[in-house]
């Protein structure tokens, strides 16, 4: 069985496409077939840190119709069982990406033959990287232990719920301009909370609200925890948390914790994935465990609930016995 595994980050500098990049390796380790694909659009440096020449079609090809599927575009890398479908920086308007290209992509990313298919995102909420990161109801979201990554990566699950809001209903109908209406106010230190949207929603039409608790409800990322330093640094993660459950009604699962590491910091200069050069530094054995976790549980259970923030206790302690 296939699995789409979109990667995105709030913000740019946390260390996505590094995670993409070695939990793809780490996953071919066990015996998992992966393809990365680089959907970056107009910023892709993912065979950079695979150590691969950016000399290969790419995606821009399939965008401007010089190749015809995604599968034709695979390039096999120094690891075996993992192969990249590479970005395309250079091609000009990449990151304008067309709507009907979108749906192209989106059509054939489960046609290609994988166990997982990771997807390598842009950073920020575009309208672009949200429809891509919604291609899957357990991507993982990026963010680092600093006040500014943890606002952005609460801002981009508020964003992608709205627009799995949006998306839900047909456009100029009167669910969908609800949304719109209601994304507009600040729910932040208001009564106003997601769920409220949903039962104005269902005083449309109860089947409408229905609609929309269900897609929300399906709606489960995993936060991955980037450049750690301390095990302190993991109790930031329960503030993104209180504030995804006061102004959401969400849980989230923490999945890792990736220390900060020189080693890893090395690889875009060294051109040679972390994993592969040094598979015993801490880094490289977090994105192991990672690995190994997704494999036991490609999608978390439906709501997870942490009581005491038990998920983000047992990556402290996980964390503690790497250093």
């Amino acid at each position: 069985m296939q699995h789409l595994i979109p990667i995105a980050s709030g913000k740019g500098g946390v260390g996505k496409t590094l995670l993409a990049a070695n939990l793809g390796i780490a996953l071919a380790q066990q015996g998992k077939t992966v393809v990365l694909v680089d959907l970056d659009l107009g910023g892709s440096n993912l065979h950079t840190l695979l150590g691969i020449r950016n000399s290969h079609p790419g995606i821009g090809h399939f965008i401007y119709k010089q190749a015809e599927t995604l599968e034709e575009l695979l390039v096999e890398t120094p690891q075996q069982r993992l192969f990249l479908i590479p970005g395309d920086g250079l091609f000009c308007g990449t990151a304008n990406l067309p709507f009907h290209r979108k749906q192209a992509i989106l059509k054939q990313l489960p046609e290609i033959p994988a166990d997982f298919i990771i997807l390598d995102l842009g950073s920020g909420t575009t309208y672009n990287t949200l429809d891509l990161f919604l291609t899957s109801s357990a991507g993982l979201l990026v963010t680092s232990p600093d006040t500014t990554a943890i606002l952005n990566a609460y801002s981009f699950l508020k964003s992608a719920m709205f627009r799995l809001l949006q998306r839900s209903f047909p456009a100029k109908s009167a669910e969908r301009h609800l949304v719109l209406d209601f994304l507009q106010q600040k729910m932040e230190g208001s009564s106003l909370h997601i769920q409220e949207l949903v039962t104005r929603i269902r005083g449309i039409h109860p089947e409408s609200g229905d609609r929309a608790r269900d897609a929300l409800g399906q709606f489960r990322p995993r936060v991955v925890m980037n450049m750690g330093r301390t095990a302190q640094d993991i109790g930031l993660g329960g503030r993104l948390r209180k504030v995804v459950q006061d102004n959401l009604k969400s849980g989230i699962e923490f999945i890792a914790c990736l220390p900060q590491d020189e080693m890893a910091s090395r690889s875009p200069l060294e051109r040679s994935p972390t994993l592969l050069r040094y598979p015993e530094c801490p880094y490289s054995r977090s994105i192991a465990h990672c690995a190994h976790r997704i494999i036991q549980e490609p999608a978390p259970p439906p709501a997870p609930l942490f009581e005491d923030d038990q998920d983000l206790q047992e990556l402290a302690q996980r964390f503690e016995s790497l250093l």
